[in-house]
């Protein structure tokens, strides 16, 4: 499964942060996990809650080749 690690290194070193289309409160941060194959995770997070919240966390396809 994903580690607490990958997630943790994804949002405090992304290789890549994007806005959520369909959810203005979202950002998405992306990291190439080595670990794992080098499959791209992705780590959704609302930014207007104090603390912040990871809304989702899995490993993008549609994102593989392009970091």
């Amino acid at each position: 499964g994903i580690q607490i690690e990958w997630m943790e290194r994804t949002l405090s070193e992304p290789e890549c942060v994007l806005p959520d289309l369909e959810d203005a409160t979202v950002e998405r941060y992306f990291r190439c996990i080595p670990e794992f194959g080098g499959r791209v995770l992705r780590v959704a997070v609302n930014r207007t809650i104090e603390p912040n919240r990871v809304v989702s966390v899995f490993f993008d396809r549609t994102m593989k080749g392009k970091l």
